[in-house]
């Protein structure tokens, strides 16, 4: 599935990997369920909810989306350690070609498998990965059902405003 991706972005949100649905369609967070662009909208992000098949629209609102491993599955646990290692690997040199602000991991164990954080939480994260600041947020995926829908939406909006802050000062 294509990146969407441009130089400069103020944010470039990770998924994990790209679910059945998504692969087959060929857009990001695509399958019926998935809370990430009703999320997007409710946080600040965009000033209406983007259906998938506009997910370019994401550019003009200086935002992007990648994955953190290429191959499609119907789960993010069939991938192997490896794979997502690999992934993040793969990134920190995305992250450096393109030069976003923020990298923000939509699923918190994706990113600590990837990066060796096992005990990583929602939030800003010390390091940067390729001069980018590091935020890890819940995973979105209708199949999550850890975060409710408002607390997914809080922990969007703190990266909003992390964002806001970020390009005043």
């Amino acid at each position: 599935m294509p990146d969407v991706i441009a130089p400069g972005l103020d944010v470039l949100f990770c998924g994990i990997n790209p679910g059945l649905w998504s692969a087959a369609v060929g857009h990001h967070f695509a399958r019926p369920g998935n809370r990430f662009w009703k999320v997007l909208q409710a946080a600040g992000f965009s000033p209406e909810v983007i259906a998938p098949e506009d997910e370019r629209r994401l550019l003009e609102l200086g935002l992007g989306v990648t994955n953190l491993v290429p191959r499609a599955s119907a789960k993010a646990a069939e991938l192997s350690g490896e794979e997502l290692r690999q992934g993040g690997r793969r990134l920190a040199r995305t992250v450096s070609r393109w030069r976003p602000r923020f990298v923000a991991f939509v699923g918190m164990g994706a990113f600590r498998t990837a990066y060796g954080r096992p005990r990583a939480e929602v939030g800003e994260q010390p390091e940067a990965i390729g001069g980018a600041r590091v935020w890890v947020l819940p995973n979105p995926s209708g199949l999550q059902a850890h975060y409710q829908f408002d607390d997914l939406v809080a922990a969007f909006a703190a990266l909003h405003r992390a964002v806001g802050d970020a390009k005043a000062g």
